[in-house]
Order: C-alpha cells, then sequence, then structure tokens
C-alpha cells in the first residue's frame, strides 16, 4: 500500500531495569522489535526505524533479518521527545503511519485500520478500565478529537474520559511538512510532543479522526512485568491458531511456541513442550516435557523428556524419553530410551539401544557416524565416530565400536567376565554363612 510507515525506537527504555536495549528484549524467540519491523514489512516498501539509545546495537541486531530499512539517529540532544523523533525522518509515500517499537503484538490488519480513514491526522484509541497514567483522547459526537490531555493537566471532568491514547498515529505527509516546525518544547519536560501535532490540526480546523484499537494489542512494553504479560497474549494467539487449524494441544497454557514455529496435518502437542524457533512439526505427536529447536519432525513420535537440538531431520521415528538427537538425520528409526545421537545418518528399520552414544567430538573436532538399514544396536553401545555401520549389522550390548562395521557383521568386543568366589567376605572381613 502506498503508506510510510515509522517505527519510534530511540527511548532510553530506563523501567526495564536493564542493560539491554528495551526494543531487544525477545518475546517468542524474537527481539519485541522484529515482530513489528516484521508486520511494517508486510505492509509498506518505505519503512523508518527512529533510534538513538544503543543505536548501533539495535542497527546491527535488525540487519540480521531484513534488509531494506531506513535508520534515522534521532537528535535527542536538540529535539527529544516523540515529536523530535519524527523530526528527521523523510517518507516517501503520501500518508505516514507512526508507530512504536514496544508494540510487539500489533499485526499487519491492525495497521490497516487506520488506513480506511481518510483524515489528515488519525490516531489510536481504546477503552482502559482504569485510564490512570493515560492522555484522555477528548471526542465529540461524531466521534472526532478535539484534544489530547494529558492526566497532570485534566479536569475533573476530563479525568473520568476512559478513552485514552494508545499511541499510535496516521499523518498525511503534507500536514506533517508544514506542522513538524511549529511544535515546541515548553513543558515540563522540555521535550517535542508528537501528541501536540493534535493541537495544531484543530487550530487549522482540521478532522482529527479516532480509530479504536483493542487494548492488549496496542499495549506498550515498559516493564519486565509487561514484557512477561506480552509474551503470554502472543503465545495465547500462535496456540488458537495452531489449534483451530486442527492442531491438537493438551493443557495449551504449559505449551511454549516460538513465533516462526510451524505445525502442519494432524499433530498433537502434549502438556509441558516447547517447540524453539526454526522448528518444523508435520502430522507428528510430542509428547509431555520434550523440546525440539530448529528441526523437522514428520510423522514421528517424540518424547516423553526428548531433546532434538538444531539441524535434525527425523522422519517415520519414534524417539523415547530421555534421548538426545542434535544435528543428526534419522529415516524411519526406534530410539526407545537414554540415548545421545549426535552428527549421524541413521536408516530406516534400524533399532538403538538403551545408553546408545555416539562419541562424536574428540575435544578438538566433530565426527560423523553412519548407520544403515535394519542395524540392531544393543544396549550401552559406544560408537565412537568417525564410523560407518553398514546394512544388517548386529551390535551386542556394551560394545564399543571404533573401526567400520560390514554387512551382515556381529560386532561385539566384551571383556572376559572374572569372578572371583568369596570375594565379599574377604574384602568386608566377613564370615561366610
Amino acid at each position: 500500500m502506498n503508506v510510510s510507515i515509522v517505527i519510534m525506537a530511540a527511548g532510553l527504555g530506563t523501567r526495564m531495569k536493564s542493560n539491554i536495549s528495551k526494543v531487544l528484549h525477545e518475546i517468542s524467540g524474537y527481539p519485541m522489535l522484529y515482530h513489528i519491523l516484521k508486520e511494517a514489512s508486510s505492509l509498506s516498501d518505505d519503512i523508518s526505524l527512529v533510534l538513538y539509545h544503543q543505536a548501533d546495537t539495535i542497527k546491527s541486531e535488525m540487519e540480521k533479518y531484513f534488509q531494506d530499512i531506513h535508520y534515522v539517529i534521532q537528535d535527542h540532544i536538540n529535539f527529544p521527545g516523540t515529536g523530535g523523533a519524527i523530526m528527521g525522518v523523510c517518507p516517501k509515500h503520501e500518508r505516514v503511519l507512526v508507530l512504536s517499537g514496544d508494540m510487539p503484538l500489533v499485526l499487519k490488519e491492525d495497521m490497516e485500520l487506520f488506513l480506511s480513514e481518510s483524515a489528515p491526522v488519525v490516531l489510536s484509541t481504546f477503552f482502559a478500565k482504569d485510564p490512570t497514567g493515560y492522555g484522555r483522547v477528548i471526542m465529540d459526537e461524531n466521534k472526532l478529537v478535539q484534544k489530547i490531555v494529558e492526566q497532570k493537566d485534566a479536569n475533573p471532568k476530563e479525568l473520568e474520559v476512559k478513552s485514552v491514547n494508545a499511541g499510535v498515529y496516521l499523518f498525511a505527509k503534507d500536514f506533517l511538512e508544514n506542522n513538524l516546525a511549529k511544535l515546541t518544547n515548553n513543558n515540563n519536560q522540555n521535550e517535542y510532543y508528537i501528541t501536540d501535532l493534535i493541537g495544531i490540526a484543530k487550530s487549522q480546523n482540521l478532522d482529527v479522526k479516532a480509530v479504536f484499537v483493542d487494548e492488549n494489542t496496542f499495549m506498550g512494553v515498559n516493564s519486565k512485568y509487561q514484557l512477561a504479560k506480552a509474551e503470554e497474549l502472543m503465545q495465547q494467539k500462535i496456540k488458537k491458531a495452531f489449534m483451530e487449524a486442527g492442531v491438537i494441544m493438551k493443557l495449551p497454557e504449559t505449551i511454549y511456541i516460538e513465533s516462526d514455529v510451524i505445525i502442519e496435518g494432524e499433530s498433537i502437542i502434549e502438556n509441558g513442550v516447547s517447540l524453539l524457533k526454526g522448528s518444523r512439526i508435520i502430522n507428528s505427536h510430542i509428547k509431555t516435557n520434550s523440546v525440539i529447536e530448529d528441526s523437522i519432525v514428520e510423522n514421528s513420535q517424540v518424547g516423553p523428556m526428548a531433546r532434538i537440538r538444531p539441524k535434525s531431520i527425523l522422519k517415520e521415528s519414534k524417539i523415547g524419553n530421555f534421548v538426545e538427537i542434535k544435528k543428526s538425520t534419522l529415516q524411519g528409526v526406534k530410539a526407545g530410551h537414554l540415548s545421545y545421537l549426535g552428527d549421524s545418518l541413521i536408516d530406516e528399520g534400524t533399532n538403538i539401544g538403551c545408553g546408545t552414544i555416539t562419541c562424536n567430538y574428540d575435544g578438538k573436532a566433530k565426527y560423523q557416524t553412519i548407520i544403515g538399514k535394519n542395524v540392531f544396536v544393543g544396549s550401552d553401545t559406544q560408537l565412537v565416530a568417525p564410523v560407518i555401520i553398514e546394512d544388517d549389522v548386529i551390535i551386542a550390548s556394551g560394545t564399543t565400536v571404533t573401526k567400520n562395521i560390514k554387512k551382515g557383521s556381529l560386532a561385539i568386543n566384551r571383556a572376559p567376565l572374572k569372578v572371583v568366589e568369596s570375594f565379599f567376605y574377604k574384602f568386608f572381613g566377613k564370615e561366610e554363612k
């Protein structure tokens, strides 16, 4: 659409009580600023991000995800405040949507609400159960905004107003060009406020339209408590969308899913599961308290209490409790319990016994284990990589495999069992009964 978007992210964020920039705190796996930039990028080809505090760090982080953002450094010394933040922006389109970088829950469709309005100035408002601390939005019977009154300046009647400023604005580009220079910092904070543009518009007999938005969606994150609240709300949206698409979730409030995870088909996600970014679940059953990160699980069962680490691919496989898999591809494999399979390729029909580990790291480098079809790996086996186990092999329990095994072989290297009779009584100095 023909709209320029400005996202303000220049604030100090002191209420977060953190050395990390407020907008870089993560929600559902990504910095909160990422979420609103992602939605804005789906709506506009002209996005400006206004920075000041930790500008270089924020810019570096966002460049990992976005290539076409205009970075504007606010002149915070001479022009502090929200009004000063947009003074250095040069929008491309005739309408300019101004958002805040600490609103991670705002979606594309929420932004589109503003674009249906034709007034030169449009602002967001919602009805707050407790409006304490908010600027009150005073409207006439036609829902045209007359003014915004800060709480400290409001009279008793204005304090009763429940409609408050949500902090998102749509301006005509020519209105900004003609009026930004008229902002002053004659206030207690000595800052330039974007809200003063409302009064300027009214003084010119221009309409200022209010768009009513959802309080939860347009919440700003200014503290660790609000960060947790935003996380909770985003998780609810993510899981609701999956369940409406046919995914079964058991006790969904206990499940954690990061924002880029894909779940397809008739999958079941049990309580306590964590699906971390980069993961894709297809027609699979993920059981209680399992963790999957940056991996593909297709037509498989995982867990309970299994861990699938990054760059793993599981197809037609059954992975049981306390099994950890890392950077491995398993096709038609069973690994029932208590095993570690790292840097592995394992083919169909193979069974991995309890206590099996791939010894893939020698302290300097990591090596690969390749296991063919229909291999039976006995319990308590160590596979010292690099090693290749061909098809139709049996590896006896307790074996340490240090060389390649040919097709159809039995591998066994147990030490002979030595039995010393009556040793217990000699060792403890007791008489045999």
